[in-house]
């Protein structure tokens, strides 16, 4: 087995546990396997196991290959890449006698191995992930049979750096046809030629046998670079060669031509490609100010400041801060507090307790809420829309720079269910169209069932209107679950869709990473962001 390859990109090494989970392909090849049959020889299968929590489970199978005991298959295993965990894997090889399903007592089991995904072979990829479709026909191959005509099938094979050839692709077979029309096929750029365009491509032509004893028609070698000069209605053409009849007949000139009709490209971007290309996070906090919290100044207080261990606020803040904050140049957070009475008139309003702190980053936030809790009166209600409105708000003026520099990210800190639930849907639902991720984090005890629906995770949401959000941008969780966990636990876990969720947006504006900014240039500054006038307390802007 062989060719391990990240899929996607992933979307993290900048400082911090979080990451877009990267996707690997898993080819399989045998060599000398037993030969079980009498008459012909085995016609194997491999079956993919993965471990999970002590039990083995099928996770895909491969193609079955007739009469053969060195078969390379088609098939590609997809999986899930996690770099914390030794993933174990075992891979099974039958011999299939039916066309039941496989592994059963009519089938031989010829071997089997376990290893983890860490041991296989791996080949470091750099570049943009894509994808792209293939259309292929072929007109007059040679006919192979004495009473039909060829069956024909087409291969695809990488030459590898060391001159290797490793299988891309195996079409269907069209039973007794010289001109075949192969249905079309999507294969990734990195299968396909490692995302090099020059990298040779090795194609073979076969008449396909039913005991696996396939006649060779021909070959071409070609390029992904030759095959994008498809356009135009024109199309690209290879003579397919049979080498043997080259040398032995005077006038051979193929034995059929090969055609690539039609190629769609499609690209596809990882998070990391947009931040390498200067897209910041820019990170707001939302802190309840309610007095469901208690009395900052009581020991019990969900806001009480101890002085030798943060509370439940600062932990959350300052867990998902200092790794939202390796995303942001100018590292300059706003901070906003809701459900309070405020000075002088002591009326309930939204509060901008931090913004552009002198202090760095989260650290800032931290001083500016430690300053602000003697100043405020913890009321009520725990309204949250419209927080949401105006983060979204101000995220929409982002969509007139029409590029991707700049997504934003609202954390939302609360020890209660909200109040306001239907303006609230309704917000969600109009910020999911706009550069924007909200996290919202339960602190304390209280009953957050009703929180769940936020999340979407058990279905879509949905406006009191019946309006879908175009996507998923909420992540809920209670902090009481990571209570015992590191910090690194919380952020991992608030913060693993939001790659996902910038990629899912650009992708759906079309727009792609702007061009990686050198190492010796300042990304794009937030500090004149413009923000709302809000009153200010502790703090200010």
């Amino acid at each position: 087995m062989n060719d391990i390859q990240d899929a996607t990109s992933p979307g993290a090494a900048l400082g911090g546990p979080v990451a877009c989970v990267s996707k690997v392909e898993l080819r399989v090849a045998c060599k000398a396997l037993l030969d079980r049959d009498t008459l012909n020889k085995s016609d194997p299968c491999v079956i993919l196991m993965v471990q999970n929590q002590g039990q083995w489970t099928e996770l895909d199978r491969t193609e079955v290959i007739k009469s053969n005991l060195h078969p390379v298959f088609a098939k590609v295993f997809t999986l899930d890449y996690y770099f914390e965990e030794a993933q174990k894997l075992r891979f099974e090889v039958y011999d299939i006698h039916g066309t039941h399903s496989i592994g059963t007592r009519d089938d031989d089991f010829l071997g089997g191995v376990e290893c983890t995904l860490g041991q296989v072979h791996a080949e470091e990829i750099s570049g943009n992930n894509g994808y792209v479709e293939l259309f292929f026909c072929a007109k007059k191959l040679d006919d192979k049979d004495l009473f039909s005509k060829s069956d024909p099938f087409l291969e695809i094979y990488r030459i590898n750096d060391d001159g290797t050839e490793q299988l891309v692709h195996r079409t269907e077979v069209i039973k007794n046809n010289l001109n075949p029309v192969w249905e079309p096929f999507k294969v990734s750029l990195i299968s396909l030629c490692s995302c090099d365009e020059d990298r040779k491509l090795k194609c073979l032509v076969w008449d396909s046998d039913s005991r696996g004893k396939h006649d060779f028609i021909g070959e071409f070698y070609a390029t992904f670079r030759e095959m994008q000069k498809i356009g135009g209605g024109s199309k690209v053409t290879w003579d397919c060669i049979n080498p043997k009849y080259k040398l032995k007949k005077k006038n051979y000139k193929n034995s059929g031509v090969v055609i690539l009709s039609d190629l769609k490209l499609h690209r596809v971007y990882s998070f990391l490609d947009y931040i390498m290309g200067g897209c910041q996070i820019h990170f707001t906090v939302a802190i309840d100010f309610t007095a469901s919290n208690g009395d900052p100044r009581n020991s019990c207080s969900l806001h009480y400041i101890n002085p030798y261990q943060p509370n439940e606020y600062l932990k959350a803040l300052i867990a998902v801060g200092e790794i939202c904050q390796d995303y942001d140049s100018d590292k300059r957070f706003s901070a906003l507090g809701f459900g309070a009475r405020i000075p002088p008139n002591y009326e309930v309003s939204i509060i901008l307790f931090s913004c552009y702190n002198l202090s760095p980053a989260i650290q800032g936030v931290v001083e500016a809420y430690q300053n602000c809790l003697p100043k405020i009166q913890l009321y009520g209600p725990t309204n949250v829309s419209p927080i949401i409105s105006r983060i979204a708000k101000l995220s929409a003026g982002e969509e007139t720079i029409k590029d991707a520099s700049r997504y934003h990210i609202l954390l939302i800190l609360t020890d209660g269910v909200v109040t306001d639930m239907a303006d609230t849907r309704e917000a969600i639902v109009r910020a999911s169209y706009q550069p924007l991720s909200i996290i919202i984090v339960g602190v304390g005890n209280a009953d957050f069932t009703d929180m769940q629906i936020l999340d979407g995770d058990d279905g879509v949401l949905r406006s009191p209107k019946g309006e879908p959000v175009l996507r998923d941008i909420v992540q809920f969780v209670p902090f009481r679950d990571f209570k015992t966990a590191s910090p690194a636990a919380l952020a991992k876990c608030v913060l693993a869709e939001v790659p996902n969720q910038v990629v899912e947006y650009y992708s759906h504006k079309a727009i792609c990473p702007m061009p990686p900014v050198p190492s010796c240039d300042s990304p794009t500054s937030l500090a004149n962001t413009p923000t709302e006038s809000l009153p200010a307390v502790g703090t200010t802007a």
